[in-house]
This record gives structure tokens, C-alpha cells and sequence, in this order.
């Protein structure tokens, strides 16, 4: 994917806890809107987007999962909460561009080389829209979490691995921002506490609300 060739020298990362670090506007402009574009073409189906609902709960933020269909707890190939339908493929493209995030957020080669995510879950977030704190802890591989935003700014809390209380650090996340945990900060509790309306900058190909992606390993086979 040539949009994804040209490879900027990346602004430093912040360190907000071990093995987690967060590069502001890691995205262009050109790249971020080709991804809200295939975002687009991922909630035209098979599997439309959806809340999931947690504890009986619908979750005030809407999901659609490539690779692996997401529901809470579990991930299944089709979507059985939903419409039965399976899941598009994860493409090779993202596979690429976490092993670019890795590699630039300054993981070992090793690491790099092996990382080969095989889910997406692609959130997308109205200005009311929250996620509460929580873990990541349905994945049976425990390799690092890269997160991509798009659009309106959110303020992302990020925690320990102990609890949901503090300590935390809350972030700035921006329209065009890399976030990846994994290692010692793997299993830290984290959400979104509030998005930040009309923060979409021009160009970014969404101008309300906040697209938000995260690549992960599952670790299944099948």
C-alpha cells in the first residue's frame, strides 16, 4: 500500500507507563481519510456496526470487527450477536502498519517481526459517547494493543494493571494519533472519559464524532 510507504520521521513519543507510548499526529491527513473510507466499506456489512452490550448494558459506543467478531468476552468468527454473518478478513495492510507502529515506538526486532494481528475493533464514538475503564484481557496473547484515532479529540485515561482507580494519566488523544501498550502495561486499565466535539481538523475524512481502531493478536486458531 503506497499510502503507507512514506514513512515521516516520527515525532518522540510520550511514555505514560512501561511498554506504553503515545506519538501525536503519527497519521497524515491523506491516510487518515483513506481509513475512514474503508471504515466505511467495513459498516456496509456483512456484519453491520453495532453496540455491544455489556451485562445487559448497550454500550454508548458502536463496534464493527474485522478478522474476529468481538462480543463481550468471547470472539467468534461469525457474528452470532448480530446477524450470524462472518466478519470481513483482517487486512494485510494493517498487518504492516502495526509492525511500523511497532517498530517506531521503540519495540525489539523480534517483537516486531512476530507481531502479526489478526482482529480490528473499529469504534466509532458520537460526542456522548464514553468507554468506562476496563482490561483487554479476551485475547488469549497477550502481544501489544496499537490504537489509532481519527477525528474529534478524546480525553484517554490510561492506568495500572492493579485496578480501575488511581494512578492514572489522562491524555489528549488527536485525530491522527498512535497509542500502543503491551509488555508491563499489557493488562492496564484504561477508557475514553469524554470526546471533545468539533475537534475533527479539516481534512482528517470524518467531521464529527471519533474513529478509533485497535489491532490486536487473539491468539485463536480457525
Amino acid at each position: 500500500m503506497t499510502l503507507f510507504a512514506l514513512e515521516p520521521e516520527p515525532a518522540e513519543p510520550s511514555r505514560p507507563g512501561p511498554d506504553a507510548a503515545h506519538v501525536p499526529g503519527w497519521l497524515t491527513l491523506e491516510q487518515q481519510a483513506w481509513i475512514v473510507d474503508r471504515f466505511h466499506e467495513w459498516t456496509a456489512g456483512p456484519v453491520p456496526i453495532r453496540a455491544a452490550r455489556v451485562r445487559g448494558h448497550e454500550m454508548s459506543v458502536k463496534t464493527v470487527c474485522l478478522g474476529w467478531h468481538w462480543q463481550p468476552y468471547t470472539y467468534t468468527r461469525e457474528a452470532t450477536d448480530v446477524n450470524g454473518a462472518r466478519v470481513l478478513p483482517f487486512p494485510e495492510w494493517m498487518v504492516r502498519l502495526g509492525r511500523r507502529a511497532l517498530r517506531e515506538t521503540g519495540y525489539a526486532d523480534a517483537q516486531v517481526d512476530a507481531y502479526t494481528p489478526d482482529t480490528a475493533l473499529a469504534n466509532l464514538y458520537d460526542e456522548h459517547a464514553h468507554m468506562g475503564m476496563h482490561q483487554d484481557k479476551d485475547e488469549r496473547s497477550l502481544a501489544p494493543i496499537v490504537s489509532l484515532s481519527i477525528g474529534d479529540s478524546c480525553t484517554f485515561r490510561f492506568g495500572n494493571t492493579g485496578h480501575r482507580n488511581r494512578p492514572y494519566t489522562d491524555l489528549i488523544l488527536g485525530s491522527g494519533d498512535l497509542f500502543v501498550f503491551g509488555g508491563a502495561s499489557r493488562l492496564a486499565y484504561h477508557g475514553v472519559t469524554r470526546v471533545h466535539a468539533l475537534t475533527a481538523p479539516d481534512g482528517c475524512g470524518i467531521d464529527t464524532g471519533r474513529i478509533n481502531i485497535t489491532m490486536r493478536m487473539t491468539g485463536l486458531d480457525g
